[in-house]
């Protein structure tokens, strides 16, 4: 683990390289683009065989958690890079959802029975806060009535496939509410791969788990750092793919890649993406090591959303009249990138956070 006064370490080890292609080959076998529009097509979204083949097959949803709790121990740069991969192929599987938000929340409150339920992969919990809340943002929480809980949250991300909802009330706890206890009804999202729904709960029963404020800091910081390797993927994708299309595409008997305009719109996608790998590396070894994490999770989704919005859009508009079509799996990412970017804050909020935590005076208005 790297010193509190050593240098954010950004390279990827051959231990990360080595589960990167584990994951790539898994979903280059099982999650192909056809598959994934064919979900968002289907009333379910989330593929229960792939997330039984990455979370118990492959033990990934424990990466988070300590071995002495069921889990693999690892830190947050593994799972960065499986966040990479699922990022790539728009996976419909609630991995930054349970195996990180609602894992880290647990993690927080130290709850062994819940986190080794988690570990398994069996058990798929979600935090129960609006997906748009960002780390030191206000939240909404359900009122505690005679021992039982009662209220409305809304824009839960995979609260439909949770088994178990970890739900912030008013008397300043946290609570582990069995799902099937509660009202869910979807919501319509823009990136149907993450569904989000609205949770009711009318005088379900609840465990306390401990004090919801520190979980729910502790959980959203770590979306919202780790959400920077998911649109990295995003991004990584959409530039490949379209350097690949555009060197078999030809026009005038010649490569479409090869004309300057687009070469120059290429240089600069790659330039984007490759500050996002570093920021997006940085804000997985902060988390890690404990060292500047609020600030370089700020930077991270400071920038994040930008370039894996402008990299998707790039590749629809770039691939022509091939890329508008449904087949194409375009569409996927533009969606998952412009989902993205609302998540765990938006850039905006982050750029606020970070003002204050550098100590910058905001912008006046004359």
């Amino acid at each position: 683990m790297s010193t509190p006064n050593a240098e954010p370490d950004l390279l990827y080890s051959e231990e990360e390289e080595a589960l990167r292609a584990a994951v790539r080959d898994l979903l280059t076998d099982h999650c192909g683009p056809a598959a994934v529009i064919a979900r968002t097509e289907s009333d379910t979204p989330h593929d229960p065989a792939l997330w039984k083949q990455l979370a118990e097959g492959m033990g990934l949803a424990g990466l988070l958690i300590p071995e002495a709790r069921g889990g693999q121990g690892a830190s947050h740069r593994e799972v960065a890079v499986v966040l990479e991969e699922l990022g790539r192929a728009v996976a419909p599987v609630p991995y930054l959802t349970s195996a990180v938000v609602a894992t880290e929340a647990l993690l927080a409150c130290d709850d062994a029975e819940l986190l080794e339920r988690l570990a398994s992969g069996r058990t798929l919990g979600a935090l129960a806060v609006s997906l748009t809340t960002a780390p030191g943002a206000a939240f909404a929480g359900v009122r505690v009535e005679n021992g039982s809980l009662h209220g409305e949250l809304t824009s839960i991300a995979d609260a439909v496939a949770a088994d178990v909802l970890l739900v912030p009330a008013d008397d300043g706890n946290l609570y582990a509410v069995d799902a099937d206890a509660v009202t869910r009804t979807p919501q319509i999202p823009l990136d149907l791969t993450r569904p989000l729904a609205t949770v009711t709960l009318d005088g379900a029963p609840g465990r306390s788990l401990g004090p919801a404020e520190p979980a729910v800091r502790h959980a959203l910081r770590a979306g919202a750092g780790l959400l920077a390797s998911e649109q990295l993927g995003v991004a990584d994708w959409a530039l490949t793919e379209t350097v690949r299309y555009l060197k078999e595409r030809k026009q005038f008997n010649r490569p479409v890649g090869g004309f300057q305009a687009l070469k120059h719109r290429l240089a600069q996608l790659w330039l984007e993406v490759v500050s996002l790998r570093a920021a997006a590396r940085a804000a997985a070894d902060a988390l890690t090591t404990g060292h500047d994490t609020d600030l370089t999770v700020a930077v991270a989704q400071s920038y994040a959303s930008a370039v894996a919005v402008h990299a998707t859009e790039e590749a629809l508009q770039l691939h022509g009249g091939l890329g508008m079509t449904w087949e194409h799996p375009v569409h996927l990412s533009l969606k998952r990138a412009k989902a993205d970017s609302l998540a765990y804050g938006s850039a905006g909020a982050h750029r606020d956070a970070l003002a204050g935590l550098a100590d910058l005076p905001a912008p006046t208005s004359n």
